[in-house]
Protein backbone atom coordinates (compact mmCIF):
# COMPACT_ATOMS: atom_id res chain seq x y z
CA UNK A 1 0.00 0.00 0.00
CA UNK A 2 1.67 3.56 -1.09
CA UNK A 3 -1.56 5.25 -0.05
CA UNK A 4 -1.43 8.12 2.30
CA UNK A 5 -4.17 8.53 5.13
CA UNK A 6 -4.93 12.05 2.90
CA UNK A 7 -5.37 9.46 -0.29
CA UNK A 8 -7.20 6.98 1.49
CA UNK A 9 -9.66 9.84 2.67
CA UNK A 10 -9.88 10.79 -0.52
CA UNK A 11 -10.67 7.96 -2.37
CA UNK A 12 -13.42 6.77 0.28
CA UNK A 13 -15.09 10.51 -0.32
CA UNK A 14 -14.86 9.95 -3.88
CA UNK A 15 -16.05 6.19 -3.46
CA UNK A 16 -19.13 7.64 -0.92
CA UNK A 17 -19.94 10.15 -4.14
CA UNK A 18 -19.91 7.44 -6.93
CA UNK A 19 -22.11 5.55 -5.17
CA UNK A 20 -24.34 8.26 -4.05
CA UNK A 21 -24.57 9.04 -7.70
CA UNK A 22 -25.21 5.96 -9.24
CA UNK A 23 -28.55 4.69 -10.54
CA UNK A 24 -30.63 2.54 -8.69
CA UNK A 25 -30.03 -0.64 -10.42
CA UNK A 26 -25.72 -0.38 -9.50
CA UNK A 27 -27.04 -0.02 -6.17
CA UNK A 28 -29.13 -2.99 -6.03
CA UNK A 29 -25.92 -4.84 -6.97
CA UNK A 30 -23.39 -3.53 -5.46
CA UNK A 31 -25.27 -3.31 -1.77
CA UNK A 32 -23.55 -1.93 1.41
CA UNK A 33 -22.50 -5.63 2.22
CA UNK A 34 -20.94 -6.00 -0.96
CA UNK A 35 -19.66 -2.27 -1.21
CA UNK A 36 -15.92 -1.84 -1.03
CA UNK A 37 -14.36 0.79 0.87
CA UNK A 38 -10.97 2.79 0.42
CA UNK A 39 -9.20 0.78 2.85
CA UNK A 40 -10.34 -2.26 1.25
CA UNK A 41 -9.79 -1.30 -2.04
CA UNK A 42 -6.01 -0.29 -1.44
CA UNK A 43 -5.26 -3.91 0.55
CA UNK A 44 -6.63 -5.96 -2.29
CA UNK A 45 -5.34 -3.94 -5.70
CA UNK A 46 -1.97 -4.44 -5.27
CA UNK A 47 0.52 -5.51 -8.08
CA UNK A 48 -0.12 -5.82 -11.58
CA UNK A 49 -3.61 -5.84 -12.27
CA UNK A 50 -5.18 -6.63 -15.78
CA UNK A 51 -7.67 -3.99 -15.99
CA UNK A 52 -10.52 -3.53 -19.52
CA UNK A 53 -9.44 0.15 -20.67
CA UNK A 54 -12.19 1.75 -22.89
CA UNK A 55 -11.28 4.81 -24.83
CA UNK A 56 -13.63 6.42 -27.66
CA UNK A 57 -12.52 7.05 -31.75
CA UNK A 58 -12.36 10.03 -33.16
CA UNK A 59 -15.92 8.86 -34.86
CA UNK A 60 -17.34 8.37 -31.22
CA UNK A 61 -16.76 4.75 -31.68
CA UNK A 62 -16.40 3.34 -27.92
CA UNK A 63 -12.92 0.92 -27.93
CA UNK A 64 -11.83 -1.91 -25.44
CA UNK A 65 -8.64 -3.08 -24.61
CA UNK A 66 -6.66 -4.53 -21.64
CA UNK A 67 -3.81 -2.99 -19.86
CA UNK A 68 -1.26 -3.96 -16.88
CA UNK A 69 -2.77 -1.71 -14.27
CA UNK A 70 -1.03 -0.20 -10.82
CA UNK A 71 -3.31 1.40 -8.46
CA UNK A 72 -0.90 3.56 -6.84
CA UNK A 73 -1.96 6.56 -4.73
CA UNK A 74 -5.49 5.82 -5.48
CA UNK A 75 -5.18 6.51 -9.03
CA UNK A 76 -5.02 3.86 -11.78
CA UNK A 77 -1.42 3.86 -13.82
CA UNK A 78 -0.34 1.98 -17.01
CA UNK A 79 1.81 2.31 -20.02
CA UNK A 80 1.25 1.74 -23.47
CA UNK A 81 3.40 2.22 -26.63
CA UNK A 82 2.73 6.17 -27.99
CA UNK A 83 1.63 4.79 -31.43
CA UNK A 84 -1.03 2.26 -29.88
CA UNK A 85 -4.97 3.53 -30.52
CA UNK A 86 -5.19 3.76 -27.24
CA UNK A 87 -2.92 6.40 -26.61
CA UNK A 88 -3.35 8.22 -29.56
CA UNK A 89 -7.40 8.12 -28.66
CA UNK A 90 -6.62 9.45 -25.03
CA UNK A 91 -3.68 11.90 -26.07
CA UNK A 92 -7.20 14.46 -27.98
CA UNK A 93 -9.76 12.61 -26.28
CA UNK A 94 -8.96 11.87 -22.51
CA UNK A 95 -12.17 10.74 -21.11
CA UNK A 96 -11.24 6.92 -20.33
CA UNK A 97 -13.36 3.97 -18.57
CA UNK A 98 -11.22 1.46 -16.49
CA UNK A 99 -12.47 -2.05 -15.37
CA UNK A 100 -10.82 -4.28 -12.90
CA UNK A 101 -12.91 -7.55 -12.62
CA UNK A 102 -11.84 -11.05 -10.85
CA UNK A 103 -14.74 -12.91 -11.35
CA UNK A 104 -17.03 -13.00 -8.51
CA UNK A 105 -14.17 -12.45 -6.36
CA UNK A 106 -14.12 -7.96 -6.91
CA UNK A 107 -14.98 -5.67 -9.42
CA UNK A 108 -13.37 -1.87 -9.56
CA UNK A 109 -14.70 0.58 -11.97
CA UNK A 110 -13.60 3.52 -12.79
CA UNK A 111 -14.35 6.96 -14.84
CA UNK A 112 -12.44 9.73 -15.24
CA UNK A 113 -9.61 11.59 -17.38
CA UNK A 114 -6.17 10.54 -18.07
CA UNK A 115 -2.90 12.48 -17.63
CA UNK A 116 0.57 11.48 -19.39
CA UNK A 117 3.12 11.37 -16.92
CA UNK A 118 6.68 12.69 -18.38
CA UNK A 119 10.39 12.00 -16.84
CA UNK A 120 9.87 15.74 -15.36
CA UNK A 121 6.23 14.52 -13.55
CA UNK A 122 6.97 14.67 -9.23
CA UNK A 123 5.30 11.65 -9.36
CA UNK A 124 7.17 9.66 -12.45
CA UNK A 125 10.09 8.67 -10.53
CA UNK A 126 8.04 6.84 -7.74
CA UNK A 127 5.87 5.13 -10.56
CA UNK A 128 9.36 4.05 -12.61
CA UNK A 129 10.58 2.06 -9.69
CA UNK A 130 7.28 0.81 -8.94
CA UNK A 131 7.34 -0.54 -12.20
CA UNK A 132 10.67 -1.60 -12.64
CA UNK A 133 10.61 -3.30 -9.19
CA UNK A 134 7.75 -5.47 -10.86
CA UNK A 135 8.50 -6.14 -13.94
CA UNK A 136 12.54 -6.17 -13.49
CA UNK A 137 12.83 -3.37 -16.14
CA UNK A 138 11.70 -0.20 -17.04
CA UNK A 139 8.61 -0.03 -19.56
CA UNK A 140 10.83 3.20 -21.32
CA UNK A 141 12.91 0.08 -22.26
CA UNK A 142 10.58 -2.05 -24.19
CA UNK A 143 9.79 0.21 -26.99
CA UNK A 144 11.41 3.67 -28.51
CA UNK A 145 8.04 5.43 -27.55
CA UNK A 146 6.29 4.04 -24.61
CA UNK A 147 4.14 6.29 -22.53
CA UNK A 148 3.29 6.45 -18.95
CA UNK A 149 -0.81 7.43 -18.08
CA UNK A 150 -2.60 7.65 -14.81
CA UNK A 151 -6.53 8.28 -14.58
CA UNK A 152 -7.34 11.22 -12.51
CA UNK A 153 -10.51 9.05 -11.51
CA UNK A 154 -13.97 11.77 -11.15
CA UNK A 155 -16.15 8.59 -10.47
CA UNK A 156 -15.40 4.99 -8.62
CA UNK A 157 -16.79 2.09 -7.01
CA UNK A 158 -15.69 -1.57 -5.89
CA UNK A 159 -17.31 -4.68 -5.39
CA UNK A 160 -17.13 -7.55 -3.50
CA UNK A 161 -19.67 -10.47 -3.87
CA UNK A 162 -18.19 -12.13 -0.48
CA UNK A 163 -16.32 -9.29 1.12
CA UNK A 164 -15.76 -11.97 4.14
CA UNK A 165 -14.04 -14.40 1.59
CA UNK A 166 -11.90 -11.44 0.10
CA UNK A 167 -8.17 -11.98 0.48
CA UNK A 168 -5.22 -9.58 -0.53
CA UNK A 169 -3.27 -10.70 -3.92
Amino acid sequence: MRESPEEVSGLQALLDASIGRSTQHLRNIITAERQLNAEELVSVLTGMCTLNLATVTQGGEPRISAVDGHFLHARWVFTTAGSAAKARHLKVRPAASISYVDGERIGVFSHGQVEFLTPDHADFEEIEGHLVAHYGSSPSSWADDIVYVRLQPAWMVGYAFDKAALQTK
